[in-house]
């Protein structure tokens, strides 16, 4: 019997150790697929795309992107100028209108104009209360989608001033405004011996290339953000970045020079004051002893420092639409000296000698006029000489060998219209110069020998049919012949003495 119990017993006790086994086994399982459930939701959160805006996840911000097939990623520029610190408006910030091809974003800081299918970004510092207007481009132009403006994520970095990264190891964009970088980088310049970052808006766009411009409370320099070393030593009076070009324009002993991230020096510290005139051309405006010249990025001189002023003031032409006047018609600097303007071509050239007292139109008694300084359409400026005025092409040359009264232009139910007057007759002045054969910026600028003889064939029939309604006029052969024989000396001659 004892050993009939103790069998018994036995047996119980292995089954007890085998259904504890099977026990043990099933937590484990459990617990393994507890923890592979866990992993594979981390895996799938991990491999969600997500967009973290200052430091937050932004899932609206999210919404607005669009993916191309190829990778390009693109923004809706209303859309996403909310999220950024920006108000978004039709049209541009000095011509506004209703015209959704084109659009402008503004902060309190800037102003940033795009166009439909365009890559070129102009930029208007509003805190130095100037009109020239700076430019940027993006990698790729503006294009609609829905009638809605987009660009890309560059261009969105241009546009508002913004980084934008991935992470791929946490499939995760990154958008960083400035004020968000300020704050982050205010307490690491501390930790650096430094007092501040300075605010100049121009020189807080340094931090979107993890530049900072800084300063011990007395003098300025330039570090790497991410790690304190310097880039430019703490040691000048006045550092300015200059974003289109990435160089940094330094000041010591009231002289301006300019030095490069790479420490190079580009432009030696002994001008008076320096400023970009035009980044596609390369070229800046320096000041020496109240004479003005250009130079180019490298410091090579353009135009010597010899001049009065260099630019027109484009204020007393909004209607104009000018980003600048220290390049007009894409080619010419208008320059003065002793009181008399000439012109110089991109190279430093003078084209035209100084000798015209101004260069556009101030309308004075004549309510409808409004002032003129070029006509865009055939790339002319108005030029004045003992108040009579003359146009001048994108080669300095006369388009026609005459001085008229008055050259300004009107605008009627938005539309703008050039008009000149002689002798008190009035001239509409494309008119005119289509019939001189004066080459439109609309028309194919390939030229061959029958383009030629159309075009020589058109305008001698509309030179006909101007006959048939005003007997006084002529032929445009006749007036271009005409033309070149008069002086150009700003004398009692018009237009309509050419005619007849």
């Amino acid at each position: 019997m004892n050993l009939l119990d103790e069998d018994f017993t036995n047996k119980k006790e292995n089954k007890t150790k085998n259904i504890i086994k099977v026990i043990i086994v099933l937590m484990i399982l459990v617990v393994i697929v507890i923890v592979g459930i866990l992993c594979y939701m981390m895996y799938l959160q991990r491999a969600r795309l997500k967009l973290v805006l200052n430091g937050q996840q932004n899932e609206d911000v999210k919404e607005l992107l669009v993916i191309e097939s190829d990778g390009t990623i693109y923004v809706p520029v209303r859309a996403i100028s909310v999220y950024l610190g920006y108000s978004c408006y039709n049209g541009e910030y000095t011509d506004r209108s209703e015209d959704n091809s084109r659009c402008y974003v503004q902060s309190e800081d800037e102003v940033a104009n795009l166009t439909l299918n365009s890559n070129k970004v102009y930029k208007l510092n509003l805190a130095e209360n100037e009109d020239e207007y700076s430019y940027v481009y993006m990698d790729k132009p503006v294009k609609a989608i829905d009638g809605q403006l987009y660009i890309t994520t560059d261009g969105m970095q241009k546009v508002f001033n913004t980084t934008f990264e991935y992470n791929e190891s946490n499939n995760t964009y990154a958008i960083d405004t400035i004020p968000y970088l300020a704050s982050i980088y205010e307490t690491a310049v501390l930790n650096y011996g430094y007092t501040d970052i300075s605010d100049n808006f121009e020189n807080e766009k340094a931090m979107l290339k993890n530049m900072l411009v800084v300063t011990d409370g007395k003098n300025y320099g330039v570090i790497n953000g991410l790690d304190g070393t310097e880039i430019l030593e703490c040691k000048y009076d006045n550092i300015l970045y200059e974003e289109a070009v990435g160089d940094f324009i330094v000041c010591s002993n009231n002289k301006y020079g300019i030095i490069g991230t790479d420490q190079r020096t580009k432009v030696e510290i002994n001008y008076d004051s320096i400023g970009l005139i035009d980044y596609d051309a390369g070229l800046y405006l320096v000041r020496r002893n109240n004479q003005y010249g250009v130079i180019d990025l490298n410091g090579n001189t353009i135009i010597y420092p010899e001049n009065d002023r260099i630019g027109v003031d484009i204020s007393r032409f909004e209607e104009n639409d000018l980003k600048t006047g220290y390049i007009l018609v894409d080619n010419l600097i208008p320059v003065m000296r002793d009181n008399k303007w000439g012109l110089f071509d991109l190279h430093g050239n003078q084209v035209v000698a100084f000798e015209y007292d101004s260069f556009g139109y101030i309308a004075n008694n004549n309510r409808e006029a409004t002032n003129l300084l070029v006509i865009p359409s055939y790339n002319v400026i108005v030029a004045c000489l003992n108040n009579r005025y003359t146009l001048l092409n994108a080669s300095g040359e006369q388009a026609f060998k005459a001085f008229v009264d008055d050259i300004y232009m009107t605008i009627t139910g938005g539309e703008k219209h050039y008009t000149m007057i002689a002798n008190d007759r009035t001239y509409d002045v494309e008119d005119y110069l289509d019939r001189l054969g004066v080459q439109s910026t609309s028309e194919n600028t390939n030229t061959t020998s029958n383009t030629t003889e159309t075009n020589t064939s058109e305008s001698n029939e509309n030179t006909t049919n101007d006959q048939v309604n005003n007997n006084n006029t002529t032929s445009s052969e006749e007036n271009s012949e005409n033309l070149e024989e008069q002086p150009n000396n700003g004398e009692e001659t018009t237009v309509q003495e050419v005619e007849e």
